[in-house]
């Protein structure tokens, strides 16, 4: 997983964006309203969509890795999806601050279609991880879009409602995405888990885009605004960060002392790109902006890398079958919309920040708690119930930053600043999926495909724990972050 803010208080600098400017009576009226029906049922369409294939994709990848012979690579499955996309979500911020979100959310839309294509017919575990990388393209022009979006066209009061809105589109995939995946996965194949998805682009393209034309449509700065140096710095930053987190993944599954060259080229592009496309003070969680910026990663990564492993274990340790397995994570979409709702809830504005540093507390305690399935006595089951909390906590953590983003960003602003986000989530997650493939891999992680179907059910549990406990880490120490979020005046 950013927009304008609605106290614009620079108009004088900038022509307002959308040529239809929201109506007052709309905004009290909520999100479905009449003026506001066929845009919100749109782009929350589009994020069903994205939701879908997160969950469907995750049921179907321990099969899709041991067949195509790749275990060892599985992280990379993952992380491959979010290098590209910390990308394409710089360049969506440039571009829709330039032109509007309707080309970055087009295209975005049609480049994940692509790579969803080409990952259902590889051939190779590499062929199936350039599917995921030029999926992630799309999929970051199309997330940063969205928020810029959000951010035109819908005023301040309606912002928490549609943030909630996207997170309660999670709810119908967590619960149908694993079952029907599954289901694909064992009577017709892995592949048909890519190649059915992409029929489902052409309803929010026909719904959405007429309204996205109307209501958000044009450049955010005056005419004569163009990329500037500015805006071509922002991009070879943007492919800096790209090409610097994909050596450090690569180093990170490859583990050889040769692998330490590739891995120091990728630090040495990663961390000034970094540090010339977050905020300033974002390393040190300076209070405001920056503080808000560096949660979203800490949250996102850690609870992604965790989540990604969920399944593979299950499959692995526990003999479940990838139906079983993947619905393991269903009861988590309707909690995370559940704690979405929560924070929306006007009365509980104030009360933000302690929002959220509950949120963290409970992200820590289920990524802690899922492991304790490799103990035979604990059942499987454990991790359900352990999901569907930190579920809880990320729909409050992840919603409340998408919202005070949008407070704390000017209007010429909201394109850089939604990619500022969405590269912290990204980045963050590329970052601790290698962390925890290098240390899943050098535990033998990476053979448990090949041993018996009793085996398999034992072997290797440290490699698992070596995942899951670091990240419980990582969330604990976002609680303090939470702590930062708010600036003097909020």
């Amino acid at each position: 997983m950013s927009a304008l803010d609605p106290r614009d208080t620079d108009v004088a600098d900038a022509t307002p964006p959308p040529p239809v400017p929201p109506l007052p009576s709309a905004a009290a009226e909520g999100v479905l309203s009449g003026p506001y029906r066929a845009l919100s049922i749109g782009i929350v369409s589009v994020v069903l969509l994205i939701a879908f294939e997160a969950t469907a994709v995750g049921t179907a990848m321990p099969v899709a890795a041991r067949e195509l012979h790749g275990v060892s690579l599985y992280a990379f499955a993952f992380s491959g999806y979010f290098t590209t996309s910390l990308f394409g979500m710089v360049l969506a911020g440039q571009w829709a601050d330039r032109r509007g979100p309707l080309g970055p959310l087009t295209t975005g839309i049609a480049g994940f279609a692509a790579g969803l294509l080409l990952s259902g017919t590889a051939g190779t575990m590499w062929l199936f991880i350039l599917g995921r990388a030029v999926q992630g393209l799309g999929g970051g022009l199309v997330i940063v879009a969205l928020y810029v979006v959000v951010g035109r066209a819908y005023p301040e009061p309606l912002r928490p409602a549609i943030m909630a809105a996207f997170a309660a589109g999670w709810v119908v995939p967590s619960i149908v995405g694993p079952l029907a995946a599954g289901a694909v996965t064992e009577h017709l194949g892995w592949r048909w888990v890519f190649l059915g998805i992409p029929v489902l682009v052409v309803f929010p393209l026909a719904l959405a885009l007429p309204q996205i034309r109307r209501r958000a449509g044009g450049p955010a700065g005056t005419a004569e605004d163009g990329p500037g140096d500015s805006g071509r710095r922002r991009l070879r930053l943007a492919l800096a960060i790209s090409l610097g987190a994909g050596l450090l993944q690569y180093a990170a599954q490859d583990l050889r002392w040769l692998s330490l060259l590739p891995a120091l080229a990728g630090v040495a592009l990663l961390v000034p790109a970094a540090r010339g496309l977050l905020p300033h003070g974002t390393w040190r969680a300076a209070r405001g902006l920056p503080a808000v910026v560096l949660l979203r990663g800490v949250a996102a990564g850690s609870f992604m890398a965790a989540e990604s492993f969920v399944p593979l274990m299950l499959v692995t340790q526990r003999g479940l079958s990838p139906t079983l397995a993947g619905f393991s994570l269903a009861a988590g979409g309707g909690t995370w919309a559940i704690g979405s709702w929560v924070q929306s809830r006007p009365r509980l504005e104030r009360h933000r920040e302690r929002l959220v540093t509950v949120g963290m507390v409970l992200v820590a305690a289920s990524v802690a708690a899922a492991p304790s399935v490799l103990i035979d006595a604990v059942p499987a089951c454990t991790v359900a119930v352990a999901w569907a909390f930190g579920c809880f906590g990320m729909g409050l953590v992840i919603s409340s930053t998408s919202v005070l983003l949008l407070k704390l960003s000017a209007p010429r602003e909201a394109g850089a600043n939604s990619a500022a986000l969405q590269i912290s989530d990204g980045l963050s997650s590329v970052l601790l999926l290698a962390a925890g493939g290098a240390a899943f891999a050098a535990l033998g992680g990476g053979t448990v495909a090949h041993t018996t179907a009793h085996a398999a059910t034992t072997a290797h549990p440290a490699a698992f724990a070596a995942v899951f406990l670091p990240m419980a880490a990582v969330a604990l120490a976002g609680a303090w972050v939470a702590t930062r979020l708010r600036t003097p005046h909020l």
